[in-house]
């Protein structure tokens, strides 16, 4: 017999050792915290339920916040040997999944009442509406803007160019200095946590990665920095104390990976360690150059520095906002050590 449900921000219903909960419309930062305590509040129970089932039925809205808070959920309620289903998926949350390759993670099914017949229907029903519906999110007012779109073209276009007149002397200084390959990759993660390559001159020995756990991380939270990080080159402190080693990041901006303005680009591992809230930075599109950029990026020291400027460039944000860090960005530049370490 199914319980009454469980009075609470979010419904709870339970059926034997199956435990089903209702998320509203909405699913940003606020719903999200609720969300991920009433999912953990489940899993840590004394009679913890063997399945949860996570109804998105009525939810057409969901940030990279909401985002977080599932993927939060999900890796708890694996660790504690319990599945965790997604039910009745919206054609604007499987967008958000799908962005994000989580569609491929996260088991989903429909009600299990309807007939196989009815199931088809739903199926072309929800086809027509992705048609019908915004596909993704509208997060944050930068990201759906035409205007920094285009000011992102034409600025990477410019930077390509310059990039393509600088590159053959950095080559050969790169070379001389440490053979290997010219360019260095990144994983890291962008709109909502979309993964993409980041593209950089190389500035440290081959075998950085491989050598990145000898080196002491001088900073506090989820990034890591290190002032004199052995693996960088000779050539590559030039590099970065100058900011050319980010000069092929015109390329992501170009493809509309990254943005001319916008907040710092984490790494997977980084994102993993965070908590709801912090997910709030992946809101809108990671920047060559931000707020962290011209307040002092090779003195922040805190993970909360980080968070606090990347939301203040949200609240702040404006065309003419973008265009007076670009400016300040280009002053910054001709400061001395104002590079990154």
């Amino acid at each position: 017999m199914t319980s009454q449900p469980i009075e609470v921000d979010f419904p709870v219903s339970s059926l034997n050792d199956t435990a089903t909960v209702q998320v509203p419309v909405r699913l940003s930062v606020l719903e999200a915290v609720d969300f991920k305590q009433t999912c953990q509040g489940l899993i840590q129970a004394n009679s913890s339920p063997k399945q949860i089932i996570i109804d998105l039925h009525q939810t057409t809205f969901m940030d990279s916040s909401g985002l977080g808070a599932l993927v939060s959920n999900f890796k708890y309620a694996q660790e504690k040997g319990i599945a965790l289903t997604l039910r009745n998926v919206t054609p604007q949350v499987m967008a958000v999944l799908k962005l994000t390759g989580l569609d491929q993670i996260f088991p989903t099914d429909a009600v299990d009442d309807i007939s196989r017949v009815e199931q088809q229907n739903l199926s072309e029903d929800r086809k027509t509406s992705f048609r019908q519906v915004e596909q993704l999110p509208t997060t944050h007012a930068s990201v759906a803007s035409l205007m920094k779109r285009l000011i992102d073209i034409v600025g990477s276009l410019i930077g390509l160019i310059i990039t393509g007149v600088l590159m053959i002397p950095i080559a050969i200084a790169i070379q001389i200095d440490d053979p290997g390959p010219i360019f260095f990759s990144q994983t890291r993660c962008g709109w909502m946590g979309k993964r993409f390559k980041i593209w950089k001159f190389r500035s440290m020995c081959v075998d950085a990665e491989a050598k990145k756990s000898q080196v002491k991380n001088q900073v506090q939270g989820a990034f890591f920095k290190n002032e004199n990080d052995p693996r960088i080159t000779s050539v590559g402190r030039f590099l970065r104390r100058t900011s050319l080693d980010e000069l092929p990041q015109f390329w992501n901006v170009l493809k509309g990976e990254m943005s001319l303005v916008g907040t710092r680009p984490p790494t997977p591992d980084e994102v993993e360690r965070y908590e709801v809230p912090e997910w709030q930075r992946l809101d809108v599109k990671p920047g060559m150059t931000g707020e962290w950029q011209v307040n002092g990026r090779s003195t922040v020291r805190s993970f909360e520095d980080v968070i606090r400027l990347d939301l203040q460039y949200q609240q702040n944000w404006s065309l003419v906002y973008d265009l007076k860090l670009i400016f300040k960005t280009i002053a910054v530049l001709f400061r001395k050590n104002s590079g990154a370490v």
